[in-house]
């Protein structure tokens, strides 16, 4: 009786995984790229801000903590004939919730953002500041009405809805220069709906950590502006 045995990886296929890696990683600092392009930032400044965006997702910056009450599950340890067994049990205390902001998700955006603002203001673009503003409060309501609080975890928004609305707020009412509205109301509409108006629900969550901006590059904040922006 014959017996194959396959390995989980085969070395063509480990190789060519490792050579596909890097082009997919170029691909996406590319797209990133084009997109920080289109809003009309020069070549160096946007491939900065795609590391920053990157690197910055990884760093969590502490800006309050949130106290509250209620049942914390909590593990005793029984000794039963020598051995030790841990039990758990549930258990009334305070709980303490760590609210950060993430460096990628939430201030990299934000900064592009009031770069925007600070440039429209020079150039006297009120017409399009105005459209700007409507489209971030609309992009916000939106992002209050799908978000949800997920126990133990955070704020959690459908993928699609923000780049979506961004789209469409781009298309009706962005004017000549679609893809600022498209990034202003992808990012600023889930910063501000999702995440600060839920910020009465953070104590509810019973989590030890919140991030404003989540996992930074691949969070939806991040990722709303620049998927909407490409769509344009």
């Amino acid at each position: 009786m014959r017996r194959y045995f396959f390995l989980p990886l085969t070395l063509p296929f480990l190789i060519f995984l490792v050579l596909l890696l890097p082009l997919l990683f170029i691909l996406f600092a590319s797209t990133i790229t084009i997109a920080f392009q289109k809003l009309g930032l020069p070549l160096p400044v946007a491939f900065t801000l795609f590391w920053a965006a990157l690197i910055g997702s990884f760093v969590n910056i502490p800006i309050t903590e949130i106290r509250s009450y209620g049942p914390i599950v909590k593990v005793a340890k029984v000794s039963f004939f020598g051995v030790t067994y841990p039990v758990p049990y549930v258990d009334w205390g305070e709980q303490k919730t760590i609210v950060s902001i993430n460096v990628g998700g939430a201030l990299v955006p934000l900064s592009i953002v009031v770069y925007e603002v600070v440039r429209l203001l020079i150039l006297d673009e009120t017409f399009l500041l105005t459209r700007m503003i409507v489209a971030i409060l609309v992009s916000a309501v939106v992002s209050k009405a799908f978000s949800r609080p997920v126990k133990g975890l955070g704020i959690a928004i459908p993928t699609f809805i923000p780049p979506l609305v961004a789209v469409i707020l781009a298309l009706s009412i962005g004017a000549y220069n679609k893809p600022l509205i498209a990034y202003t109301s992808g990012t600023m509409g889930v910063l501000i709906g999702a995440d600060l108006l839920n910020w009465d629900k953070l104590k509810e969550l019973s989590a030890p950590m919140v991030s404003i901006g989540g996992a930074g590059t691949f969070d939806g904040i991040f990722l709303a502006g620049i998927i909407a922006v490409l769509l344009v």
